[in-house]
């Protein structure tokens, strides 16, 4: 475990702020008396993605302001199925999974009834058949969980593809950093 940090959380909080308002690491690391090397450790992702949500926040007011009042009501509606569809899957997986984990449990106990010495007794073979089954339903029994896993994985992935590329082209629409993004809102509530 590394050496406690010299700085307080409150500290650490006001670079965090600096950093968001587009003050540079270095010269937040002479400041504090620490190393740049050290600020961007702690802050590079995290300001990364709170810039991304920033943009991501005013592109979709942006987006709002463009549909006429029934369409937001339909796309905000739609907005609440989609959130409900996603906490009845995560519901759907956690049970799954807590299945499985239930189900492996009750393979692990049925082991105990197999004969060390005759493992091929036919209450040895009885009771391998019953891991047998409870494996495979404990198996089946992680299919949404998995499931889920792997489209949170891809759809993070795909975010992230994203936003590489959109790091590689200059974007007018989408402000540089959380200063601009700040104004471009306020131009944009203003009317300018």
């Amino acid at each position: 475990m590394g050496r406690k940090s010299a700085l307080t959380d409150k500290q650490w909080e006001e670079i965090g702020k600096k950093l968001l308002a587009g003050e540079k690491a270095a010269s937040l690391a002479r400041e504090y008396g620490v190393s740049k090397g050290l600020i961007s450790q702690r802050f590079s992702k995290r300001t990364d993605t709170i810039k991304s949500v920033a943009n991501q926040i005013v592109a979709t007011d942006h987006a709002i302001s463009l549909l006429n009042i029934s369409e937001r009501l339909e796309a905000f509606n739609l907005a609440d199925e989609l959130k409900a569809i996603s906490g009845h899957l995560i519901g759907a997986a956690r049970y799954g999974a807590a299945n499985a984990h239930r189900l492996m449990g009750m393979a692990h106990t049925k082991t105990a009834e197999i004969d060390g010495v005759d493992p091929l007794s036919e209450e040895s073979v009885v009771a391998l058949k019953g891991i047998s089954a409870l494996t495979r339903l404990a198996n089946d029994s992680c299919e949404i969980p998995m499931g889920l896993l792997k489209a949170n994985k891809d759809s993070i992935d795909s975010i992230n593809d994203a936003e590489r590329a959109k790091s590689k082209r200059i974007d007018t629409d989408i402000p540089a950093d959380i200063s601009d993004a700040a104004r471009t809102y306020q131009d944009f509530i203003s009317g300018k």
